[in-house]
């Protein structure tokens, strides 16, 4: 580690990671415009999103694998050349199969780069800072709800939609150049083998720790994943309201996510977690019984955005800690199930929004999120230091 800041590092990967949201997420505000050019429905472009989170979630623990012995750096490098390359090509494709091929390039390109931008942000800090890093490395996703997405919907109406994802992978090329201007060269630590793969699941705190991230994903995106029209029918919100609660929700999400290392400093990673997992659960419950007036809405998701984006840098600094000798292995297992519960979230809304009614959706997100606090607990006693034995007394003597 170099004494230069680290500073200007982590905000290149953080603007990284925020080109990685927003291409991720990019084509639902472009849903309209890219399902008329391309001739298909609009739940064929909704499918692209999917596309993209199940590739990233099968491809994130595979890729510290087979690029095990590279340079972290270089790594990201080629990440965001991946992420770059396909969010370009997506915006000169002619057909929706070709559109889909550019999303399963750049998840790929998401996979190298998320997990190994979170470790190197690690890695180039001292240990006692590593929750500031994440938390500022992580931001780039957080702050992509609430810039990325509706900025390319917004060059998507004046500008069309193929300009528009030009510019989100003009993102990601400027990300690639200050990462590789800023960013030291950061040697790849061991191997990941099937066999590391395999020793990591079999450590003490690791298996329930990713779980509960995966249920965590999966409880919030229930709702998220279906939110504008979940909030027009329980609330009646317009579309005027509807992208109020949403930039309420991107907005008070960064300041959680700003905030989560000080309060960290002061309940510990575990109880931090602790804290994200029952202000989440509080606000999927009011969302259950309050009265239908959008004011209510906007106010309760903003609740919800601040405790659930406080979630994710003490969650991987808890796992970093846990398995300090393969970062990048163990932040692939928990980006995998990050995606993997915004997969199964996204698709239990959809399904179930329209036969169980908006009122009670946010009732089945709670069930999850009760699981997540039971995996929670128990990742906490797995990881819980032993107790050290008092000291037999001597015999006596006479």
């Amino acid at each position: 580690m170099t004494s230069r800041s680290p500073t200007p590092a982590l905000l290149a990967l953080a603007l990284g990671y925020f080109g990685l949201g927003t291409t991720s997420l990019a084509v639902v505000g472009l849903g309209e415009p890219i399902g008329r050019s391309l001739h298909v429905a609009p739940a064929g472009v909704g499918l692209l999103v999917t596309v993209f989170a199940l590739t990233f979630a099968v491809a994130a623990p595979t890729a510290p694998a087979l690029l095990r012995t590279a340079d972290r750096k270089k790594v990201l490098l080629l990440g965001l050349a991946l992420l770059t390359v396909g969010g370009a090509l997506g915006a000169l494709v002619q057909g929706y199969g070709a559109m889909v091929a550019t999303r399963v390039l750049g998840a790929l390109g998401a996979a190298v780069f998320g997990p190994a931008s979170s470790a190197a942000g690690a890695g180039i800090v001292a240990p006692e800072r590593r929750p500031r890093a994440l938390a500022t490395v992580f931001g780039g996703m957080t702050a992509a709800s609430v810039l990325g997405v509706p900025l390319a919907s917004f060059l998507g109406s004046t500008l069309g939609w193929r300009p528009a994802l030009l510019g989100v992978a003009g993102l990601s090329a400027v990300a690639l150049v200050l990462v590789a201007v800023l960013v030291p060269g950061i040697p790849a630590g061991g191997p990941p083998t099937a066999r590391a793969y395999r020793s990591a699941l079999r450590t003490p705190g690791v298996l329930p720790t990713v779980a509960t991230t995966l249920l965590f994903m999966a409880a919030q995106f229930t709702v998220y994943g279906v939110a504008g029209t979940y909030l027009a029918v329980r609330f009646g919100a317009s579309a005027g309201w509807v992208s109020g609660t949403l930039l309420a929700f991107g907005v008070v999400g960064v300041l959680g996510n700003a905030l989560a290392p000080r309060i960290g400093e002061h309940l510990g990673g575990a109880r931090t977690v602790t804290l994200s997992l029952a202000g989440l659960g509080a606000a999927l419950a009011a969302l259950v019984v309050v009265p239908a007036e959008a004011v209510a809405g906007i106010l309760l998701f903003a609740a919800w955005a601040f405790f659930s984006q406080m979630y994710q840098a003490p969650q991987q600094a808890r796992l970093i800690g846990i398995l300090p000798d393969h970062p990048g292995l163990v932040l692939a297992l928990n980006a995998a199930a990050l995606y993997l519960g915004m997969s199964l979230g996204s698709l239990l809304g959809s399904a179930l929004l329209a036969p169980v009614g908006a009122t009670l959706v946010p009732g089945l997100a709670l069930l999850l999120l009760l699981v997540a606090g039971g995996a929670h607990a128990l990742s906490g006693r797995a990881t819980a230091p032993t107790p050290v034995a008092a000291p037999a007394p001597a015999p006596l003597h006479s």
